[in-house]
């Protein structure tokens, strides 16, 4: 049996066994978390943890694990209301936080109409943004301050959209205003994709890529490690919101070992040979 035949038939019994799965975490589990989140709301706790946040964060870690991802933890979240700040590759890298600790994202428009994800996220809390709206951009802020001064925790990508992975790009300091007004501090947190030991880019939008596509193409993908880096947070009132923005840049390139928008690269593994470049997409 030819490579490709061998490994054509390896994608099509992970579909067989996969999508049976999501169907039953889509009909079983959601309306499951659903109800725990409309009848028990934040009033029962366990452990500290809101009740309904820890279903939320549950079901995230089953989706993610359907997709084939091993998630792997270095440090920890922050408690209490703080702004985080992430590189951006996928539309999982959502999930992939919430798998971790239950945030208000700030994430576009566009998402609120995606099958499933977008009805759910607005469920979650998610606070969006029509991008290229100065009007939005104020609203977003104002939501933001609001929910970081009722001790929630704010998510956003600060690159603006999705990326291959493999490069930090600028991050937009104006969203860090937050931080001063609330008085919080922002924690950055980075997400890196690894097969075979390799940083890999296959998670990615692909040129011209939907989601829809990239959904179903995850879905049949190999095995993945999925790492999330939770660093160390800077305070609010660090050299204002331009320098906030690059301390969280530079420590994420730092410790994913990929290069910021210099193009300085700390050597921490090399892209996989076999994934296919992709190009930018829309953020998620």
């Amino acid at each position: 049996m030819s490579q490709g035949s061998s490994s054509s038939g390896r994608k099509l019994l992970r579909y067989l066994v996969r999508v049976p799965l999501l169907a039953a975490h889509l009909a079983i589990s959601l309306p499951l978390t659903l109800l725990v989140i409309f009848s028990v709301g934040p009033w029962l706790r366990l452990d500290g943890e809101r009740i309904d946040h820890r279903a939320i964060r549950l079901w995230s870690q089953g989706l993610v694990w359907l997709f084939g991802m091993r998630v792997i933890t270095f440090g920890e979240p922050l408690p209490g209301p703080a702004l985080m700040v992430a590189n951006h590759i996928t539309w999982l890298d959502i999930q992939l936080i919430h798998s971790r600790r239950m945030v208000h994202f700030v994430a576009k428009s566009e998402i609120a109409g995606w099958p499933v994800l977008g009805w759910l996220t607005k469920r979650a809390g998610t606070i969006f943004h029509r991008r290229g709206d100065p009007d939005s951009l104020r609203s977003v802020q104002q939501v933001m301050l609001e929910r970081l001064r009722d001790g929630y925790a704010v998510a956003v990508f600060p690159e603006g959209s999705t990326g291959p992975g493999d490069h930090v790009r600028t991050f937009h300091a104006r969203i860090f205003a937050v931080c001063e007004d609330a008085a919080v501090p922002a924690q950055p947190v980075g997400l890196r994709f690894v097969r075979d030991g390799m940083l890999t880019t296959a998670p990615a939008f692909r040129s011209n890529e939907r989601f829809v596509a990239n959904f179903f193409r995850l879905l049949g993908d190999p095995p993945t490690v999925a790492e999330l880096h939770f660093l160390a947070p800077i305070a609010s009132g660090d050299g204002g919101r331009r320098r906030m923005a690059e301390i969280a840049r530079l420590r994420i390139a730092s410790a994913l070992g990929i290069p910021a928008r210099d193009g300085r690269a700390i050597n921490r593994g090399a892209v996989s040979a076999d994934d296919s470049t992709p190009n930018s997409a829309p953020q998620a």
